[in-house]
């Protein structure tokens, strides 16, 4: 029997790539800017990925459109296994419904590898709202509706998709106020240019400890124990109420196979080390190293919750 000669080349290659990959520096792309929760994970991960292959791991922010930019370029990107993403909430499980125009599909272009990481997020608000928890800020918003702005990420974000949520279940009016990033809308928030904000505890943690802020109610189903003086937002009156900022790897999708399994196995791994769990659980997150299975599952699971979401509270993308 004998076998045809493209076949033979395509084992070659394929067995070349195994071999070989990675033969040159990778590329991980953060659609959000230097310092934000999404390149925190990044710059954590890759240290520890570019340690296990050898190479260099890149890390590349591109921020702007609530992720999208960024994201984009990853699912354009050549299916070589030498561009990844790290992916979030708002351009992996909500802008698809937030935006009409999307310039790419999460699930056809993209490669789920791994759920990294979860945090949950806390209300701060600046310290002239006379709020000490959840009950009274809602009281309030409802007595003086849109004079409270609150401030996010940008479009499509855990911050402003967590908050259209409590507004949507509160029933009160708040003006939304996008930023590139939290370092500039924390800063608003400390000069009293906008009254709220959701975010992930750490990040905020200092500024309420001082009293800079008021943090009135974390998003997670108990009470972290970071701030375990601050109630949950169940606790406070709104049930089912579920809004964790989330971090995952994701890959262009039809990446070889062998690549594909090396990037998942090193990443479980790396996900597993000390030292990364020790950086990250020190951020607040609850770390996971998911395989891509179970990633997949996950993420079919909140594109829904999140489309409901964006549907009842009417969110729209400035």
């Amino acid at each position: 029997m004998r076998i045809p000669l493209f076949l033979i080349a395509l084992a070659a290659a394929c067995l070349a790539h195994a071999q070989t990959w990675p033969s040159r520096p990778v590329r991980l792309i953060v659609p959000f800017p230097v310092g934000s929760t999404p390149d925190i994970v990044g710059r954590t991960l890759g240290q520890k990925l570019a340690e296990a292959w050898g190479q260099p791991v890149i890390i590349d922010n591109r921020p702007g459109a609530g992720g999208n930019i960024g994201t984009a370029e990853v699912a354009r990107a050549l299916r070589d296994g030498y561009t990844l993403l790290i992916g979030s909430n708002g351009p992996i499980a909500v802008n698809q419904a937030l935006y009409k125009d999307l310039p790419y599909s999460p699930a056809r272009d993209l490669k789920p590898i791994s759920l990294l990481a979860a945090a949950p997020q806390v209300l701060v608000v600046h310290p002239s709202v006379p709020a000490g928890d959840l009950k009274q800020f809602v009281e309030y918003a409802r007595a003086n509706p849109d004079k409270l702005s609150y401030g996010s990420v940008g479009a499509g974000s855990a911050s402003h998709l967590t908050m259209e949520l409590l507004k949507s279940q509160a029933r009160i009016a708040l003006v939304h106020v996008p930023y590139k990033g939290f370092p500039p809308a924390v800063q608003d928030l400390l000069s009293g240019q906008i009254q709220a904000t959701f975010a992930i505890v750490p990040a905020v943690l200092p500024q309420i400890r001082s009293g800079r802020l008021k943090g009135l109610a974390v998003t997670s189903a108990k009470r972290t124990s970071l701030a375990p003086d601050i109630a949950t937002v169940a606790e406070q009156g709104f049930a089912y109420f579920d809004a964790t900022a989330w971090q995952g790897l994701l890959s262009p999708a039809g990446i070889p196979p062998d690549a594909a399994e090396r990037i998942s196995k090193e990443t479980q791994k790396a996900m597993r080390a000390p030292d990364v769990r020790q950086i990250l659980e020190s951020q607040g997150f609850e770390v996971i190293g998911s395989s891509p299975p179970e990633y997949e599952t996950f993420l079919r699971a909140e594109r829904e919750k999140w489309s409901r979401i964006v549907r009842e509270t009417g969110a729209k993308a400035e």
